[in-house]
């Protein structure tokens, strides 16, 4: 089955207090480092206070398991940091983790700041690129809040471009700062959206890295056996008696999980056609779930003869995730788009 949309995956292993651990190692400046203030996220949203349980350990937390409750949460959790209002998605559609969002927004402002003195570019001058925005729209969301960047945010899918332009429409800052657009091929990554004239700082996207719907349904089943939420112990675990239908916690389209292929298939496919983009972007990237893959892409990239590559390894509790990131500049080239763009936009 063809891609029908540009995908998120899912693959976040949600806990009730992700950023307590002391094995949580967010980016220093992501703003969830510490548990969830319940009270201030009520006091900022209080439709999240019916979700809001006392756990064993007599400490407040929501039921990780209930989509329903993760969007309420999400909902507070962009208000009080981000000062996003009335944040909403379809029903079934992915509702992102906000933490390891945030973590990949602030990792890309780092790649920009090693090419630049160790300051980030930041302001409306700097615009980056969301492949797949979905209905949520999160990256440009908070990548605009926390670093004022301009973004163009891409999908193929008509339903998450009119979700995420009800949300810019309650929010009239990002508004102004996001650009939404519909891939009309669902075979291009770039072309059609990515105007001859325009210039990106970052591309970014969170691939789809399942290859079959069977396989996004074992993954599944994992999952919820992991959060205690599957079978009992008389009951047998193979394929034929677990429920094939439980929904996802944080939700998601089928299109947005899967692809024939997988991530390697995704994600090489983006890679070659950067190619005719190669002087219109500084650092194309991607994020890469699985570590095995890296070997598959980097092969590409050597064929696509990149001038640069690297991969940056992110760390969110007990899961480790990473992006890959290209670019086709040499030296001269970067230097001069430093001084065309950079100048006069950074923040330490």
């Amino acid at each position: 089955m063809s891609r029908k949309s540009f995908p998120r995956s899912s693959s976040h292993k949600p806990s009730a207090t992700p950023a307590a651990n002391k094995a949580a190692v967010l980016h220093p400046r992501n703003r969830h480092q510490q548990r969830y203030d319940f009270d201030a996220l009520t006091a900022t949203s209080p439709e999240l206070a019916a979700f809001i349980r006392l756990t064993p350990s007599g400490n407040h937390s929501i039921d990780f398991t209930d989509p329903v409750a993760i969007k309420a949460l999400n909902r507070a959790l962009l208000q009080n940091w981000y000062q996003i209002n009335d944040w909403d998605i379809p029903d079934g559609y992915l509702c992102p983790p906000i933490p390891g969002r945030a973590d990949y927004i602030h990792n890309l402002a780092d790649l920009l700041a090693a090419a630049n003195g160790g300051k980030i570019p930041a302001g409306k001058r700097i615009q980056a690129m969301d492949i797949g925005c979905g209905a949520n729209c999160i990256y440009p969301l908070i990548g605009q809040s926390e670093y004022g960047w301009r973004f163009i945010a891409a999908d193929i899918d008509p339903v998450s471009l009119a979700s995420a332009e009800r949300v810019l429409t309650a929010n009239p800052l990002q508004q102004a700062a996001i650009s939404l657009r519909q891939q009309p091929d669902k075979d291009c990554y770039f072309t059609h959206v990515l105007q001859h004239n325009e210039f990106l700082d970052l591309t970014l996207c969170n691939p789809p890295f399942h290859e079959s719907p069977e396989q996004m349904s074992r993954g599944n089943q994992r999952k919820w056996k992991n959060l205690g939420k599957w079978d009992t112990p008389q009951e047998s675990h193979s394929s034929e008696s677990t429920p094939k239908n439980q929904p996802l916690n944080f939700g998601g389209q089928n299109n947005e999980l899967w692809c024939e292929g997988g991530e390697v298939h995704f994600i090489s496919q983006m890679m070659r056609e950067s190619q005719q983009y190669a002087s219109q972007v500084y650092w194309f990237t991607s994020l890469v779930s699985r570590q095995a893959a890296l070997p598959a892409l980097k092969k590409v990239l050597r064929e696509i003869g990149v001038v640069q590559q690297q991969t940056i390894t992110m760390t969110q509790g007990q899961k480790s995730s990473r992006f890959i990131a290209w670019s086709f500049l040499n030296a001269e080239q970067q230097t001069i788009w430093r001084q065309m763009r950079w100048q006069n936009t950074t923040r330490r």
